[in-house]
């Protein structure tokens, strides 16, 4: 038995940005060559998604925004080096990554899809919630007995408890 990987074809999913210097038809041009760069190594573009212009976490080469998009796409693993290696050397793709995933089919797409839209739905009305609360309690007057307003008033009531018989 070979103790080297057969060369056989693996599902892989690629998230890369393109930086914020193109317009976004020009960065939709980028995003063809990322996928025929992809197709000239023998690889299957199976699902792509563009998600268009976001801000970045962080800037990244004098970046604070750039244009997102996700393919899905089975080749050989072989290939794989190449490809990272030509998205790592180009000046038009900021950032990529590359994993290995499991092929989905359109319902479990869906189902997923679904899910992550529920939980940001929850995460939104949680902040709401939360900001909600902040302004309530903004808006609730701080409760202060009228006995404790004068100092005057307090002297006396320590100079009773002091003067207390039953202390002793």
């Amino acid at each position: 038995m070979s103790k080297t990987k057969k060369s056989e074809q693996n599902h892989y999913e690629m998230l890369f940005i393109i930086p914020n210097k193109f317009t976004e038809d020009e960065a939709k041009v980028q995003v063809s060559k990322v996928e025929e760069l992809i197709a000239s190594q023998g690889g299957e573009i199976t699902y792509r998604e563009y998600w268009g212009k976001k801000r970045l976490a962080y800037e990244i080469k004098q970046n604070h925004y750039g244009y997102y998009s996700l393919c899905e796409f089975d080749i050989n693993r072989l290939a794989i080096a190449k490809i990272d290696n030509d998205l790592r050397l180009s000046k038009d793709v900021l950032r990529h990554q590359i994993v290995v995933t499991p092929v989905l089919s359109g319902e479990e797409r869906a189902r997923q899809k679904s899910l992550s839209e529920k939980l940001a739905v929850k995460k939104e009305d949680g902040e709401k919630k939360a900001k909600a609360n902040e302004e309530e309690i903004k808006k609730t007057p701080s409760v202060v007995s009228e006995e404790t307003n004068s100092s005057k008033e307090l002297d006396e009531k320590m100079e009773g408890i002091l003067s207390a018989q039953d202390l002793l």
